[in-house]
């Protein structure tokens, strides 16, 4: 009987494929018995290499790979600028280690899953156990903005006013903290590993009651509240002036309380603020004193290029009326309407008013007159319309033109000028200072040039004849009229 000659090869090959299966699963299975006394393949934990280390040498790697943290405590309160919010735990005896957290690790694997790990790069994070000084921390921790709650008078609710802040309030029985707690919690974060921590989101802090005294003190706390949201905005032409908080705070009375200890607004017979008028008057002054131009020099910058400071001895200019004004303030600071939420925009009564309102009441439409260039200009919204050489007052005679911030007055037509010793005709008459006005000079043939040093007039503005007429029709009552050397 014969053979089959091709098993002989086939078995030898069987048996080999059987051989290396054998030592490849003993080869895994050396491994997995290697991986259960250290870390398995391809494992990171806090940026070590741990595969085939003991939990002793990861944790010896990683104590020294460990910086001490710093912890910074912060409010929503606006107090963190102040105090030294950083705490550093290396100046605090840190300590730490991780093997607990390594141990832990090293439970839940699975040395025979070691496989898993060639084509994939395991990086895990752990957290130390972590030791200090306690007593150090708890000090250093209340350096930080966390004092200025302990430093609250506990159990006070206290009416305050300022020259830097007027009205305001200390209220030591809403949201005082519990300092023992606090530092508990900051603790607990810490531990954590939570190292930024804002004491305002902790549940740290509880109210205290209020008394009859105490709520009453609550009740004019908002009523101030309310007056110290006014809407008056003053309009003075070129921009809005509102009192602010501390100057609506002195608006109102008040007198320290001896009963409460504290400053406190004073009330009429039906609960109402009194209102102090000097310190409204103040303020009213010092609109004016801002805003008012009448008699005040001036800086204008002259067509010839070069500013000039003109005197503060002309007609034209805004003046408050400080009374009407003081009266309104008084009658209606305390009415709904300023404070209802609307702002109320008010134009202040004037004894005088310029052509425009605001600090600069000459604005872009105004008669120049350059009397040492013997040149009048006019212009319309910053534009120049007109301009012509003139003839001014006799200064050789001691008659020169005066200087300062005028306006045109009056209009009138077919006007005969006198004076000592003259009576003229004219067909234009613009007066802007007195008897000094701009006229057409008919018997005039030359202007401009030095002829007002010897041969100038009484001290009005001589225009040419046959320009002036194109002037008067032009200019509106009220302009305007800037006059220097």
């Amino acid at each position: 009987m014969k053979r089959n000659r091709r098993s002989a090869p086939l078995r030898g090959a069987v048996i080999i494929v059987l051989i290396l299966l054998f030592l490849l699963l003993a080869a895994y299975y050396l491994l997995a018995v290697y991986y259960r006394s250290g870390f398995s393949l391809n494992t990171w934990i806090n940026g070590v290499y741990c595969t085939g280390k003991t939990v002793e040498e990861v944790n010896r790697e990683l104590i020294g790979k460990t910086e001490p943290p710093t912890v910074v405590i912060s409010t929503d309160s606006g107090w963190d600028e102040a105090y030294d919010n950083v705490i550093d735990l290396g100046g605090l005896g840190y300590q730490c280690d991780y093997l607990a957290a390594l141990n832990d690790y090293m439970e839940k694997q699975n040395p025979f899953l070691w496989v898993d790990n060639i084509t994939f790069h395991r990086e895990h994070r752990i957290e130390p156990e972590i030791s200090y000084d306690e007593a150090a921390l708890r000090e250093a921790f209340e350096r930080t903005c966390v004092q200025g709650y302990s430093r609250m008078r506990s159990g006070e609710y206290v009416l305050e006013i300022s020259e830097e802040s007027g009205w305001g309030r200390y209220d030591g029985l809403t949201h005082v903290i519990d300092m023992d707690r606090a530092f508990a919690l900051v603790e607990d974060a810490i531990a954590r590993g939570q190292y930024e921590i804002n004491i305002d989101r902790l549940d740290c802090f509880y109210d205290i009651p209020f008394n009859q005294e105490q709520e009453e003190t609550r009740r004019v706390w908002e009523k101030l509240q309310a007056f110290l949201d006014c809407d008056l905005s003053y309009d003075m032409g070129d921009a809005a002036e509102s009192p602010n908080a501390v100057q609506l705070s002195y608006f109102l009375q008040h007198v320290y309380r001896e009963d409460l200890k504290m400053e406190y607004p004073v009330l009429d017979e039906a609960g109402q603020f009194v209102l102090d008028e000097g310190e409204i008057r103040a303020y009213v002054a010092g609109l004016a004193e801002k805003y008012d131009t009448y008699g005040k020099e001036r800086a204008f910058q002259s067509t010839r290029g070069d500013l000039i400071q003109v005197p503060g001895k002309g007609t034209y200019g805004t003046t408050l009326d400080q009374d009407a004004e003081v009266a309104y303030l008084m009658e209606n600071l305390l009415s709904e309407e300023l404070h209802d939420g609307r702002v109320s925009s008010r134009v202040p009564i004037y004894e005088r008013q310029g052509f425009v309102r605001g600090k600069d009441d000459i604005g872009g439409t105004y008669i120049e007159i350059d009397m040492t260039q013997q040149h009048l200009y006019y212009y319309v919204d910053h534009e120049l319309k007109f301009d012509t050489d003139v003839v001014t007052g006799n200064t050789g005679r001691r008659m020169g033109t005066p200087e300062g911030v005028n306006y045109v007055y009056s209009k009138q037509k077919n006007r005969t000028l006198r004076g000592p010793g003259y009576a003229t005709p004219v067909k234009y008459w613009m007066p802007v200072k007195g008897n000094v006005g701009i006229h057409d000079a008919g018997w005039r043939s030359e202007f401009g040039g030095e002829i007002y040093k010897k041969s100038g007039s009484h001290g009005c503005i001589n225009v040419p004849k046959d320009v002036m007429g194109e002037l008067y029709d032009m200019v509106e009552t009220g302009t305007p009229v800037v006059m220097f050397y």
